[in-house]
């Protein structure tokens, strides 16, 4: 890993919020690859260490230290104004990057200069392939989320939901949305399209930013051909029905900004109608001691997401509360 004063090949941009193991794994990983990287650090007002011990260990690294956490959208912003690389790539920081990762990526993208957004496959610590292409979210795909047909019907068109949940991620291909572990964009479209939306503080701005990109005409595409670690939760898990709730605030975000306020109601209704389901189920796993402490997290974060709908702020302007 280097930062020459030559132009690098690919500038990196890693948002933290503590998780320091999680962050300083993924750093080593980008010290095998064959490529000249500058890699920016934002940090988001860490409590752990995280930003003494990437200072310490990776003095090579260009960190940005928040005296709060601005979230992650604006971070990230705040790290793509200090890129210098015509190519840029956006990291979760419990992303461990496999050598050719990202050789792959640059190559990819030099040879096709339409794609806005290249994504490749997420490997889950379990091993297998985890779930990193959706579809647009419409009120329609929504409610079939909801009720669990994406499940039940996941090749259907028309109830599959926007949750690819059969997608078999085996070739590189266009598509509609590509989640925001990892992102390669070539500098062009960035300045095209702009940054992410900082209104959305966490979640959210992923499904935004693509549908944005797709809207300036800038394909995205899931490259089969490179692929990555990725842990998962390493801040959220820090509190996860606090953060599930964020994760609903986000996506009511969406609807609102893209479909109205009738796109947002119809966003609640569908949500309600799926934790009310949630509830249930997780109410009788826990009670019939079925993995119970998974259930009762799971159940915990259903009831959180209720009262936050049923609360004044879900109905009201600010979904930022």
């Amino acid at each position: 890993m280097t930062t020459l004063n030559n132009k690098p090949d690919v500038s990196i941009v890693i948002v933290t919020w503590n998780g320091k193991k999680y962050a300083l794994e993924c750093l080593d990983s980008l010290r095998l690859l064959r490529l000249k990287l500058e890699v920016i650090v934002v940090d988001n007002a860490s409590t752990d260490g995280t930003p003494e011990a990437i200072r310490e260990t990776y003095p090579e690294v260009k960190l940005i230290q928040n005296s709060e956490n601005l979230g992650f959208a604006k971070a990230n912003n705040i790290g793509m104004a200090k890129a210098t690389s015509d190519i840029l790539c956006l990291l979760n920081s419990d992303v461990v990057v496999r050598p050719g990762c990202l050789e792959n990526m640059v190559e990819f993208m030099l040879a096709n200069p339409s794609v806005g957004v290249l994504g490749p496959k997420m490997l889950s610590p379990t091993g297998g392939v985890g779930q990193s292409v959706n579809k647009f979210p419409t009120v329609w795909n929504y409610f079939c989320f909801a009720l669990g047909l994406h499940f039940l019907m996941p090749n259907s068109k028309v109830f599959g939901g926007y949750i690819l949940a059969a997608y078999p991620y085996d070739k590189t291909e266009d598509v509609e949305v590509l989640t925001g572990w990892f992102w390669m964009i070539p500098r062009a479209a960035l300045e095209q399209v702009g940054g992410l939306d900082e209104q959305f503080f966490m979640y959210g701005e992923d499904l935004d930013w693509c549908y944005r990109f797709h809207q300036a005409g800038w394909r995205l595409v899931f490259f089969a051909e490179a692929e990555a670690l990725h842990y998962g939760a390493a801040s959220s898990g820090q509190a996860p029905s606090r953060f599930y709730v964020e994760m609903i605030k986000a996506n009511l975000q969406y609807f609102r900004k893209h479909y109205g306020w009738l796109g947002g109601l119809g966003f609640l209704a569908a949500t309600t109608i799926h934790e009310l389901l949630r509830v249930i189920l997780y109410g009788v796993m826990h009670v019939s001691r079925q993995g119970r402490s998974e259930n009762a997290l799971k159940l915990d974060r259903s009831l959180s997401c209720l009262k936050w709908i049923t609360g004044s702020d879900a109905l009201g302007s600010n979904v930022n509360k």
